[in-house]
């Protein structure tokens, strides 16, 4: 793209501060000189480069830049702080970091230094100002600080003529969200990533008209493939955000003439309740995958009308990328009323607690055979092999059906199952029924301990801004609406905000440590 259209824009970078546009011979350039400096810094092929920035278009660069010399792309999360840093750059050995100065009030650059005698490997630091001038570095007699910019200053690519990696080497590793505990490192190979966004484009169809806005953190899975890689792929402009605003996206979405967001539900949410303000809809969105989160068929409903755009379900994980995605040329119930269906060349199956598959309509484990299966997780065999069915199948860890046209339909985790004195309760089907009651933003249930039948549901609501909800009118609600008995939640903690892994995934296992203090402990036995 750099030697066809070098003048053409590559990425539009909506920062607080204002917008910077790179066009792709700046891209390429500033790949070519972070390559080259890595070089100098002895970064060789199969070496781990971890970076934790915000969207801004240097991730973009250094992406490009560890790729050509073959290192472990290991981007971190902007949300990390101390603690998790610590633990995901020692669990990645990386001899390299980059971060920045300052962002959203905090100090990347200072936090870093401050866990240097935890990280024994750590040899450089490399920092980004985000204001307008510099603050004085960290000193350290063992880590290297030094300005990012004044490195690159008078480099060129001549010392970055490593070839380009294997195909089947490593590309990736992504630590998880953790909706269920202890993050692990998934490593990703360069084929599998490829693989995954040609079949999303073959899937949907995108192609060199198409502009990429990606909402989504760089530092996920959601942005960094199906935005950055997808657009670079298709050799397209991606529209990157610095800090999440609804308002700022509605204008860059239209401003900059995106088509396409693959995001989770609660930027989706977002911006349907501006919309609903009074915010213009975006001008030219056609497609918007929802993924990451459960997305509320009510919410899929209003926002394929509110946003005047194509909304589709998907399922994914880190761990082996889009399995099922609907598409525009589904009908509208299937389009955002399911999890989508599988992509080319993908397998999709429910099993029932001993294996045996399932048939259509059926709840049961879901399971996936898939090109895009990660290779393993860092350092952690024993959980690689326990993720796979002794017939190589993987265990996504979800309950769902395949109705009859071959749909998928998420109905749960296997860890979220209720199972109030032998009876389970569908707590996906209960969750977006709740949706729709008229103060309820968000909801997710969950097993509080009981003991008598063992487990009984227990509703985290947010409730909407003016309005209240309380539990004889959530009762009401599910009477009105016939719903058995049994699968009502009998308890309701209204909250100011349900807990999130940074892609926007409900930290359920939170909300049942919550639910259990909240149950007064058993008397003792005389």
């Amino acid at each position: 793209m750099a030697a066809r259209h070098p003048a053409e824009p590559a990425i539009f970078d909506v920062r607080d501060s204002g917008i910077v546009v790179w066009s792709w011979s700046r891209l390429e350039g500033e790949a070519a000189r972070l390559a080259s400096l890595f070089t100098a810094l002895g970064v060789r092929r199969g070496d781990v480069l971890a970076y934790q920035l915000p969207n801004r278009a240097e991730f973009v660069a250094l992406t490009l830049a560890a790729l050509r010399l073959g290192a472990i792309c290991c981007p971190l999360m902007p949300i990390f702080r101390e603690r998790e840093l610590a633990d995901m750059l020692a669990r990645a050995r990386a001899r390299i970091a980059v971060v920045t100065d300052g962002f959203r009030g905090r100090q990347p650059a200072a936090e870093l230094a401050s866990i240097e005698a935890q990280l024994p490997l750590l040899e450089h630091a490399l920092v980004i100002a985000t204001g307008s001038s510099e603050s004085e570095l960290p000193r350290s007699g063992r880590v290297d600080w030094q300005w990012l910019h004044r490195s690159l200053e008078g480099l060129t690519s001549a010392n970055a003529s490593a070839p380009l990696a294997d195909p089947t080497a490593l590309a990736q590793l992504l630590f998880t969200s953790g909706t269920s505990g202890e993050p692990k490192g998934v490593l990703q190979r360069h084929d599998s990533l490829a693989r995954a966004v040609a079949l999303e484009i073959e899937h949907l169809e995108l192609g060199a008209e198409d502009r990429i806005y990606v909402p989504s953190p760089l530092a996920h899975q959601t942005g960094f493939l199906y935005g950055m890689w997808l657009a670079l792929t298709l050799g397209v402009p991606q529209i990157v955000q610095e800090t999440w605003s609804a308002t700022r996206g509605l204008e860059a979405l239209s401003q900059y003439g995106a088509t396409f967001v693959q995001a989770a539900t609660p930027f989706l949410a977002d911006l349907v309740d501006a919309v609903s303000s009074g915010a213009a809809p975006p001008s030219s969105l056609r497609i918007f995958v929802a993924t990451g989160a459960a997305v509320p068929r009510d919410l899929a409903r209003r926002a394929s009308t509110m946003l005047r755009t194509s909304v589709c379900g998907a399922f994914g994980t880190t761990e082996g990328c889009l399995a099922t995605l609907a598409s525009p040329r589904d009908p509208p119930e299937k389009a955002w009323g399911t999890d989508g269906r599988p992509l080319r060349s993908i397998g999709i199956r429910i099993c029932d607690d001993s294996g045996a598959q399932l048939g259509a309509g059926a709840e049961g484990h879901f399971e996936i055979r898939s090109p895009t299966l990660f290779e393993g997780y860092l350092d952690r065999p024993e959980l690689t092999a326990a993720a796979y069915t002794p017939d190589g199948w993987y265990r996504t860890g979800d309950l769902a059906l395949i109705d009859d046209a071959g749909f998928l339909h998420v109905t749960g985790r296997v860890k979220d199952v209720i199972n109030r004195g032998g009876e389970k309760i569908p707590v996906a089907e209960i969750e977006q029924l709740l949706h729709q009651h008229a103060s309820v933003k968000e909801v997710a249930i969950v097993a509080m301990p009981d003991p008598r039948l063992g487990e009984r549901a227990c509703a985290f609501v947010v409730a909407r801004p003016g309005s209240s909800l309380d539990f004889p009118s959530m009762q009401r609600f599910l009477d009105e609406r016939r719903v058995a008995k049994p699968y009502w939640p009998e308890r309701l903690e209204v909250v100011e905000a349900l807990p999130r892994t940074p892609s926007g995934k409900i930290q359920k296992f939170r909300l049942r440590e919550h639910a259990r203090s909240l149950v007064p402990p058993a008397p003792e036995r005389p």
